[in-house]
């Protein structure tokens, strides 16, 4: 028995001794045009597809991925963050892509066997050893769905047409005349519908501030953080006060389909909820009433005032508050305060509320003069 230890002593210590000589003298060659030891991929992979398989939120959990604004949010976000390794589903990876250990998959390989659970488990984790990132923000796994949905799209032949080159940076190479980055905000505020929130009904000092915020991190949101992240910050102000007076169509920002009736039970449920509020929730329309309305200047909050609501989208304004209620937004201590208390059914109603409420009206973009 103590031979056998001290053969399993004495091994033991070679093995170390070996390993340490690999790392302290460089012997292990880290070329990527080496590649991988024989088997070495295979183990990697066979632990990657079991690794996400027992990780992966259940599949009641995959919420519906079949709406047109879902999908175009989603094939907006792929444009600008992920087209760049796995390329638009139409047109091959760059060489140097190509070229990387391992490389990144196109992306119609790369999403073939993977199911929504899966594939939103990856995107939200990212791969370790690989160029493949987590989401850029923590807490934010209901707007990967977005991008799952485009994917899903891809994988059935539905997804829409590739979004523009301004989709994916803003274009600096024209004269144009709005702010460089104002296409590129478009591709998603104008044309994505209701998961993303008109910009028109707000001043220009609050969007301004959401901007910074988003960019300092202070705000969550891994789409808006890849947005902000190749728009110069001298540019912000410009765009933000463009996008105040960027007038949208109205029916591109079209209540959710549903029944009449139902729909006008819950809005009223949340008209009374929003003028009264209840012992555990303030009204909501002391800071985000009819008196809201956007002014073209003034502070960012209008004194204690908070952004408008009235003609936001009902699905963009029924996230937000459950990002509220749960705490993954904090950055305004009078909100957090104002919707902790908030149960599923009262954001529901005040989400149908607002959603119903006529917009204010948008003061035009002046025209460009020589």
């Amino acid at each position: 028995m103590r031979t056998i230890a001290l053969t399993l002593a004495v091994l033991a210590g070679l093995g170390a001794a070996g390993g340490a000589a690999v790392v302290g003298m460089g012997l292990y060659n880290v070329s990527a045009q080496a590649g991988h030891l024989p088997g070495v991929s295979w183990v990697l992979h066979t632990t990657f597809r079991n690794s996400v398989a027992l990780r992966a939120p259940d599949k009641s959990a995959v919420p519906p991925l079949e709406d047109p604004d879902l999908i175009a949010l989603g094939a907006h976000h792929y444009a600008s963050a992920c087209a760049t390794c796995h390329a638009r589903p139409d047109a091959p990876r760059s060489a140097t892509m190509r070229a990387m250990v391992p490389a990144p998959p196109p992306i119609t390989e790369a999403i073939t066997d993977w199911q929504p659970q899966e594939l939103h488990w990856i995107i939200e984790n990212g791969i370790k050893m690989s160029g493949m990132p987590a989401w850029p923000v923590a807490g934010r796994g209901d707007e990967i769905w977005s991008v799952v949905a485009y994917l899903e799209a891809v994988k059935s032949g539905t997804a829409p047409g590739f979004p523009a080159g301004e989709a994916s940076q803003p274009d600096r190479s024209a004269q144009l005349p709005h702010p460089p980055a104002a296409g590129y905000c478009a591709s998603c505020h104008l044309e994505a519908g209701d998961p993303v929130p008109r910009l028109d009904i707000q001043n220009a000092p609050y969007l301004e501030e959401q901007m910074r915020a988003y960019l300092s991190g202070r705000r969550p949101s891994g789409i808006m953080a890849q947005a902000m992240s190749v728009i110069p910050a001298r540019e912000i102000p410009e765009l933000a006060r463009h996008l105040s007076r960027r007038a949208v169509d109205p029916a591109l920002r079209g209540p959710a389909p549903g029944d009449p009736l139902a729909d006008s039970e819950l809005a009223a449920r949340g008209a009374t909820l929003a003028a009264s509020g209840t012992r555990d929730v303030p009204a909501c329309d002391a800071c985000h009433g009819a008196d809201a309305a956007r002014p073209q200047s003034g502070a960012a909050r209008g004194g204690d005032r908070g952004p408008v609501l009235a003609g936001q989208g009902r699905q963009y304004l029924a996230a937000q508050l459950r990002l509220w209620a749960s705490g993954a937004l904090d950055h305004d201590p009078l909100m957090s305060a104002a919707a902790r208390d908030l149960a599923p059914a009262q954001i529901e109603a005040l989400a149908a509320h607002y959603a119903a409420r006529p917009a204010p009206q948008t003061t035009p973009e002046p025209a460009e003069t020589d």
